[in-house]
């Protein structure tokens, strides 16, 4: 972007810039870095920053952990409940009966596109729920009990 042109607007005409590279590119499933925005079209971090609110305002972007921001499709359904609470889900899911082996934190990290210290603290909480047994190194964790399928699963 030019250092002539105005500033006022700059960030609605970035965010129409990168909406149409959206709509343009099936397979783009994250956004430019804000580094990458403020790089690419001469523009400060906060003008950056703005690009992103736009963009999340008209459900097209939201934030992910790490300061990035993914793009969110039409019709796309997005689980935002708590990890935990997914977690949970899997002794159902899973069809998991009580003394069965749940899965790692690196296998749940995989399948739920965490990172494993994030699986592990959901973990714990299901653990402090009295749903699994204790983690220690080199022992799985068992399946203490069945979530209450009525309630919707709380840890």
């Amino acid at each position: 972007m030019s250092q002539q042109a105005s500033p006022r607007g700059t960030f609605l005409k970035i965010a129409d810039v990168v909406r149409g590279q959206i709509e343009a590119d099936d397979s783009m499933a994250e956004l430019p870095s804000a580094a990458d925005l403020m790089r690419d079209h001469g523009v400060s971090r906060g003008v950056a920053l703005r690009v992103f609110g736009v963009l999340q305002k008209e459900g097209i972007a939201e934030p992910v952990p790490g300061g990035r921001w993914r793009v969110i499709r039409r019709g796309e359904l997005i689980d935002r409940r708590p990890l935990a609470e997914r977690l949970a889900d899997v002794i159902a899911d899973d069809e998991l009966s009580v003394g069965a082996s749940f899965p790692s934190a690196a296998k749940l990290s995989e399948r739920f596109e965490v990172s494993r210290p994030t699986a592990s603290k959901a973990l714990d909480k299901l653990q402090a729920a009295g749903l699994l047994s204790e983690g220690k190194q080199g022992k799985q964790r068992t399946v203490l009990a069945l979530p209450n399928q009525e309630e919707g699963s709380k840890p």
